[in-house]
C-alpha cells in the first residue's frame, strides 16, 4: 500500500509542477538501490536552508532507517526534482551530508515546529531520526569542477558502451533457446545494464542543470539530450517488457538490443561532440 501511495504522490507531483494536495512541501529524491543500482523515486517532505535542502529520515518512527536514507549515503549522491517556481520542475544534481548532532537536533526541532507530525515520528521510536542536508551541484565556486563533471560523464560512457558489448557478446553465444539458468543469467545481466543506465541518465538531468546556469550557451544542446533521455527510457521499458515476457528467446532480445545500441550510440556521438570534448570553448581550461 505504501508504494501505492508514494506512486500516486510522484504522479500528482510531475502532473501538478511540484503541488500534491493534502502534503506539505516535498520533494523527489531519486537514487540507486544498494543491491539492484535501480532507480528509486521517494516524496520527501524537506525544508530549504539557504543555497541547501534538508530532509528527514523519519521512516513514519518506525524502528528503522528508511531506505531511501541508505542508498542515497551508499550511492554518495542523487537528484532532487522541486518545483521551479513557475508551474514547472526543476531537477537538481545533489550530494547528501549528514549534521553533526548540535544542528541535527536544532534542525528536526524546527521542522517539529513546522510540521508536528514529526514531533510525533520522534515520540514512536528509540532511533535518532537522521538529518541530511542535500547540496545541488554548483559549477560557479571552482572552475575545475565543470572539467570533473566532463571527466566522469565520459567514463560513464565507455563503461556503459563495454556492457553494451558484454551483452552482445552472451547473447551471441546463447544459442536460438538459451536453457533456463543461462535466461535467468541474461536477464539479471541485461537488467543490471537498464538500471544502470536509467541511473545515469538520471543523473545526467540533474547535473544538466547546473551546466545550463553555468554556460547558457549549452541551453539547446542540454535540451535536446534530455529529450533523447526521454527516448532512450521508452526503449528500456520495452526491453524490460521483452525480457519479462514469457518465451522471450535470444534472438529477440539480440534485435531488441540492436535497436537501443543505435539510438544509444547516436545519443553518445550527439552528446560528446557538443558537451565532452575537453577543448570545447565553454569548459574551464
Amino acid at each position: 500500500m505504501e508504494e501505492n501511495v508514494n506512486q500516486r504522490v510522484i504522479r500528482e507531483f510531475r502532473a501538478g509542477g511540484g503541488r500534491v494536495e493534502g502534503f506539505p512541501a516535498i520533494l523527489l529524491l531519486t537514487t540507486a538501490g544498494r543491491r539492484t543500482g535501480r532507480p528509486r523515486t521517494t516524496p520527501l517532505a524537506y525544508h530549504r536552508d539557504g543555497g541547501r535542502y534538508l530532509v528527514f529520515g523519519s521512516n513514519g518512527g518506525a524502528a528503522e532507517h528508511p531506505q531511501w536514507y541508505r542508498n542515497l549515503l551508499a550511492a554518495g549522491g542523487g537528484i532532487i526534482e522541486l518545483p521551479d517556481g513557475e508551474g514547472g520542475l526543476t531537477t537538481l544534481s545533489v550530494r547528501p551530508a549528514e549534521l553533526d548532532p548540535a544542528e541535527r537536533d536544532h534542525q528536526y526541532a524546527e521542522q517539529a515546529r513546522r510540521v508536528p507530525s514529526f514531533a510525533a515520528y520522534a515520540e514512536r521510536t528509540d532511533r535518532t531520526i537522521p538529518v541530511l542536508a542535500l547540496h545541488p551541484l554548483d559549477l560557479t565556486d571552482n572552475p575545475a569542477t565543470a572539467a570533473a563533471v566532463v571527466g566522469q560523464l565520459r567514463l560513464h560512457h565507455e563503461d556503459l558502451r563495454r556492457q553494451l558489448a558484454d551483452l552482445r557478446t552472451r547473447l551471441d553465444d546463447a544459442g536460438p533457446v538459451p536453457g533456463p539458468d543461462l535466461a535467468a543469467q541474461l536477464r539479471q545481466h541485461c537488467l543490471e545494464f537498464c538500471y544502470g543506465l536509467g541511473m545515469h541518465h538520471t543523473r545526467e538531468d540533474g547535473a544538466f542543470t547546473a551546466f545550463e546556469r553555468q554556460y547558457p550557451q549549452l541551453i539547446p544542446a542540454l535540451a535536446r539530450l534530455r529529450a533523447e533521455h526521454r527516448t532512450v527510457a521508452e526503449a528500456l521499458t520495452r526491453f524490460e517488457e521483452r525480457l519479462a515476457a514469457p518465451g522471450t528467446d535470444a534472438a529477440e532480445l539480440r534485435t531488441e538490443l540492436d535497436r537501443l545500441t543505435d539510438g544509444l550510440e547516436a545519443h553518445f556521438a550527439y552528446e560528446e561532440t557538443h558537451l565532452l570534448p575537453p577543448s570545447a570553448p565553454h569548459l574551464p581550461r
